[in-house]
């Protein structure tokens, strides 16, 4: 049972932001503090990815552990109420994006995804992105 109201709910969901949320700031952060410039959620690729280096046709996406449902993380919980609606919605997004994903492969680029759990270790993941960002081979 759902503690909010209706009203309360829908104030409290309207604030959960799909743009320049904290993980996808400090990544971005991180990538342009390596000499990296990028556009942001390019409309026309496949996902509208969070990072994009057009020339070298590479994208980052930057998932939520909850709502991009990350196999095998705490993040990733099911809420308690409305089961049957969460897990439809949330699963659904887990589908988009790995379609998103094939199709953006099949067009010749090549696609990082950082999860929000991995951004406790910083070195880690700015090695991770420099391998990406330099070599030849996605990194998933």
């Amino acid at each position: 049972m759902d503690r909010l109201t209706t009203e309360q709910r829908s104030e409290r969901m309207s604030c959960v932001r799909g743009k320049d949320t904290k993980p996808e700031m400090l990544v971005r952060r991180l990538v342009h503090g390596q000499g990296y410039r990028y556009r942001l959620h390019a409309r026309d690729i496949p996902g509208c990815p969070d990072i994009v280096f057009s020339k070298r046709k590479k994208a980052i996406f930057v998932h939520g552990c909850y709502w991009r449902r990350h196999r095998g993380c705490p993040l990733a919980r099911m809420p308690k109420s409305r089961i049957a609606f969460w897990e439809s919605k949330l699963n659904g997004n887990r589908e988009r994006d790995i379609l998103n994903l094939q199709r953006l492969t099949e067009m010749g680029w090549e696609c990082l995804v950082v999860w929000e759990c991995e951004l406790k270790d910083k070195k880690a993941l700015q090695d991770r992105t420099m391998v990406f960002l330099e070599g030849n081979g996605a990194v998933a």
